[in-house]
């Protein structure tokens, strides 16, 4: 058995996840239980500087450059907190994977920029800071591999909830969701997995501008408005919906510059409406994908919601409402932890890789093979 640490700051920009998880493996199987969990908030005005540099209007090379060395020492600080809250020392840890902060995820060419991933947060500050092995930079070979770079936690998911007896869609609502088939007793080859539109993010940009806060908890303010027809038919409207997977997406589409076009041609609703509907976006974009996608193949026992988006009740109401007939459930109905659980997958990638096994899904991915993923940085003193 060994330890490991998985660390994520995630597209909402709330704080940096840090999971302390133990390992055992048991001929071909791998079992993960999570020791303890942390999240760090972002100081404000680094939560700025991380805005500004996702702007491709404000951003600069300098700040950038200073921004990376910033959430180093942020990353650095949480993998030495979550050992610190658990009493185990860092020596007893064998790797940390850092997923990093993103700054721009583009899975298509555009014109003459070409597919191509950027997320930071300097590993050789982490492995410096803890003399831990670190993983980083995980999105990058599945692209050289042809990939989206993008969804990576269909290999965790695989290791950690497939079933002989259960067919499973597992649903992450973080800043974007994304969803993983997993039919029941399935090979890693037959699960597949795309990211299905906005999650959190757009409803959070909204709360900021709308009301001041940053997030909608519970999904209270939601609840007291009506949804707009025609407003979430315009959103509905975007291609990326009606896309195919493999597809993935992130801020670049579903970000500030998407809430700032809704806000101002809907101006004439209410902030409640307003935002009811953009809640309703998030739940009919992965109802949608769903009815396209997924149910014409394959029989769905129940859905397992994770994400910050899971503890919106609003969201989760629409959601099941949309779905009638189909068990939902939470990570925590099942036993698991929804804000613990992207930060879990990137220690199970790190382990992966520092025993040199491919973790990449393919099928989900499109990748042209099965990688090792991510960067190690290490340090000797």
């Amino acid at each position: 058995m060994v330890y490991a640490v998985g660390l994520m700051s995630g597209t909402s920009l709330d704080g940096v996840d840090a999971a302390l998880v133990s390992i055992e493996e048991n001929g071909a199987d791998i079992q993960v239980t999570l020791v303890d969990f942390i999240s760090a908030p972002i100081p404000p005005d680094v939560r700025d500087e991380i805005v500004d540099s996702l702007s491709v209007e404000r951003s600069t090379v300098q700040g950038i450059c200073s921004l990376n060395f910033k959430l180093g020492h942020l990353f650095a600080a949480a993998a030495k907190a979550v050992c610190d809250k658990a009493n185990v020392p860092l020596s007893d840890i064998c790797v940390i994977g850092s997923h990093g902060q993103t700054i721009w995820h583009q899975p298509e060419r555009e014109g003459a920029f070409v597919p191509s991933t950027l997320q930071i947060g300097e590993p050789a500050v982490i492995a410096y800071e803890t003399n831990v092995p670190v993983v980083s930079n995980f999105r990058t070979m599945d692209m050289a591999a042809g990939g989206q770079g993008a969804p990576l936690v269909p290999y965790t998911e695989w290791r950690l909830y497939r079933s002989e007896a259960t067919s499973r869609l597992l649903q992450n609502i973080g800043g974007i969701g994304n969803v993983t088939i997993m039919p029941k007793r399935a090979k890693l080859e037959e699960v597949y997995a795309f990211d299905t539109g906005p999650g959190n993010m757009i409803i959070d940009e909204m709360c900021s501008k709308l009301f001041g806060v940053p997030y909608d908890k519970n999904g209270a303010f939601a609840a007291r408005g009506t949804v707009n027809e025609a407003m979430l038919a315009r959103c509905m409207s975007v291609p990326y919906i009606a896309a195919e997977p493999p597809k993935s997406t992130g801020r670049e589409l579903f970000g500030e510059a998407f809430a700032a076009q809704m806000l101002a041609e809907y101006a004439h609703l209410s902030p409640y409406d307003q935002l009811a509907t953009i809640t309703m976006f998030t739940a009919k974009s992965i109802a949608d994908s769903y009815q396209r996608f997924v149910f014409p193949h394959h029989k769905v026992d129940e859905i397992i919601v994770g994400g910050g988006g899971s503890y919106n009740d609003t969201l989760m109401n629409m959601l099941r409402d949309l779905l009638p007939g189909y068990r939902v459930l939470t990570q925590e109905d099942a036993g698991f932890s929804s804000e613990a659980k992207e930060a879990v997958a990137f220690a199970l990638l790190a382990y992966e890789t520092m025993n040199d096994r491919p973790s990449n899904v393919p099928s989900a991915t499109g990748a042209k093979s099965a990688v090792i993923l991510g960067n190690i940085t290490t340090i000797k003193r």
